[in-house]
């Protein structure tokens, strides 16, 4: 039974906390009244007073706000909808939000934003082959980059390896200008750009010089053994079966993968998708792991959040 008298008592450790706590006038507080309309909040000097039905789980959300403002985390509108939503899961947002998983190019830390997101780079940190599926917006291939250059930093691997399948969404290779290698430049893109993300500009034309960081068409694994790399497919969902597999068995000794994709923008040609079903095959392998992101992990503006749910929910029909 939900106790309508409980009471609620947070401090909070210092007035310089309580204005990002609670926004400009107080924004943040109705935010938190309004997700949690049978709880009743009091500010009073430096201690939040929290009565009603849900007044345990808002004062828990205090809580956690307090720790990430005292880590250094900065509230906005958006992160704090994330925070409430992880907070009513029953997750812990002051661990999943100060996850550092590396250190930019310009300073800026690469973290979690989701416990989704946690998950998703706690599997690749403890597994051979990660399967990252899930909508556009989770974060996917950018984490994969980030964790594969980190592994670098660290010499765990001596080289990062980045290809998608060169398959057109609408448009044909033929119509681009340019040799082979400009024609397939633009679908490697998003992969160049999540890596200019963690290693400044220079440096990574620097490792890419060197061959350090190779970015190739998925066609260009076929024969190769790969040693002592961190490799990543990305829109996997347009592999056909037969290059899911013949990706999967170039992986040599010690080297990690990522395979990221997205079930739903499926563009080859018969539909034959090497995602469909991998699950039900390759499930049980020990160091083989599947992460599955959703709506909830989406990181972009809040209306793509709201598309992919809908997406979901007609999927789910």
């Amino acid at each position: 039974m939900t106790n309508l008298d409980a009471l609620v008592r947070v401090v909070v450790p210092g007035q310089h906390l309580l204005v990002p706590l609670c926004g400009p006038r107080d924004a943040y507080l109705r935010t938190i009244e309004q997700a949690f309309p049978d709880a009743v909040i009091h500010l009073r000097g430096n201690e939040l007073v929290v009565r009603g039905g849900q007044a345990d789980l808002v004062g828990r959300l205090f809580e956690e706000l307090v720790a990430l403002l005292e880590r250094g985390q900065q509230l906005d509108e958006t992160s704090l909808q994330r925070i409430i939503a992880m907070v009513r899961a029953d997750e812990r947002p002051s661990e999943v939000l100060t996850h550092d998983v590396l250190r930019g190019s310009k300073g800026r830390h690469v973290r979690p934003k989701t416990a989704g997101q946690k998950r998703y780079v706690d599997a690749i940190a403890n597994n051979i082959i990660t399967f990252g599926i899930g909508p556009a917006g989770t974060g996917k291939s950018w984490l994969a980059v980030a964790m594969a250059v980190k592994a670098l930093q660290a010499k765990e691997v001596q080289r990062i390896i980045l290809t998608r399948p060169a398959v057109e969404a609408g448009e044909r290779l033929g119509f681009l200008p340019g040799d082979l290698m400009a024609k397939i430049d633009p679908y490697l893109r998003p992969l160049y750009d999540a890596l200019y993300d963690m290693v400044d500009t220079e440096g990574a034309q620097k490792l890419l010089e060197r061959g350090v960081v190779e970015v190739a068409p998925l066609a260009f694994m076929r024969g190769r053994t790969l040693n002592n790399s961190f490799i990543i497919l990305d829109e996997a969902q347009n592999t056909t079966p037969e290059q899911m597999k013949m990706f999967l068995t170039r992986i040599g000794f010690g080297s990690k993968v990522v395979v990221t994709g997205d079930a739903t923008q499926v563009d080859v040609p018969d539909g034959r998708s090497g995602l469909n079903n991998l699950e039900d095959v390759l499930g049980g392998i020990d160091g083989l792991a599947f992460v599955r992101l959703g709506a909830a992990d989406v990181v972009r503006h809040r209306i793509v959040a709201d598309i992919v749910a809908a997406y979901e929910t007609r999927g789910s029909r």
